[in-house]
């Protein structure tokens, strides 16, 4: 992998390419990232780019008029965390997340990743949590068959038969049941780059992405292109 950037989810729209063909597409802000560290094999193991992405402001710490009474802030980042950037040469930044490329070495601290690493036509694969759901049923959750909605059958949107009583008497792991639905990690891959606003650092991905707005999306060049 040589090229991989960290994206927000700003919504869907549609555009039209050159032939006049309606395409729905993902518009998702991406970048600018920083590279806050290099991981190299002599000094941890493997060989790795951590880049951190969208500004957070630092860590308050004010006193209340008295002036004996520390108030804390809870947003913003720690003392280690202030010292890890610093380092880097960079500000704050709320997500970090390492890639592993092939040209890690080429990389060095503070440097930029924006969104022109992408062009028209790349094929990418896009990983974010799944919108959550709540509890939902079997039939929602696993798409299961219901019952008779007639007055006497009493057996409506139940998840059906758990297994024989008297052999194996026991439920088998996997069975389809209800329970919390969604917000998990997705990937959908080979999607395609519609267009790039390097100006904006905005990507125009062809279909859906995983994940509601404001969403944290990790982009990168695609595995099965």
């Amino acid at each position: 992998m040589k090229k991989a950037i960290l994206a927000t989810k700003l919504g869907m729209t549609q555009v039209f390419d050159e032939n006049g063909v309606l395409i729905p597409v993902t518009v998702l802000e991406a970048g600018p990232c920083y590279v806050t560290q290099i991981k190299t094999v002599d000094n941890d193991g493997y060989s790795a780019v951590q880049v951190g992405f969208v500004d957070k402001k630092e860590k308050v710490v004010s006193k209340d008029a008295s002036g004996k009474k520390e108030i804390r802030h809870r947003h913003g980042v720690n003392k280690p965390q202030k010292g890890h950037f610093d380092k880097a040469g960079v500000s704050g930044k709320r997500y970090v997340r390492e890639f592993k490329f092939e040209n890690a070495d080429e990389y060095k601290l503070a440097d930029e990743i924006k969104a022109d690493i992408f062009s028209a036509g790349d094929k990418i694969d896009a990983t974010a949590i799944s919108k959550g759901k709540g509890y939902q049923g079997a039939i929602k959750r696993f798409g299961q068959h219901r019952g008779p909605m007639a007055h006497g059958s009493k057996f409506h949107r139940h998840q059906g038969s758990n297994g024989a009583c008297s052999s194996p008497s026991k439920v088998f792991k996997g069975k389809g049941m209800p329970g919390h639905m969604g917000s998990v990690k997705v990937t959908v891959q080979n999607l395609e780059v519609v267009r790039v606003d390097a100006e904006n650092n905005v990507l125009l991905i062809k279909g859906s992405v995983p994940g509601p707005k404001k969403s944290l999306v990790t982009i990168r060049e695609s595995v099965k292109a």
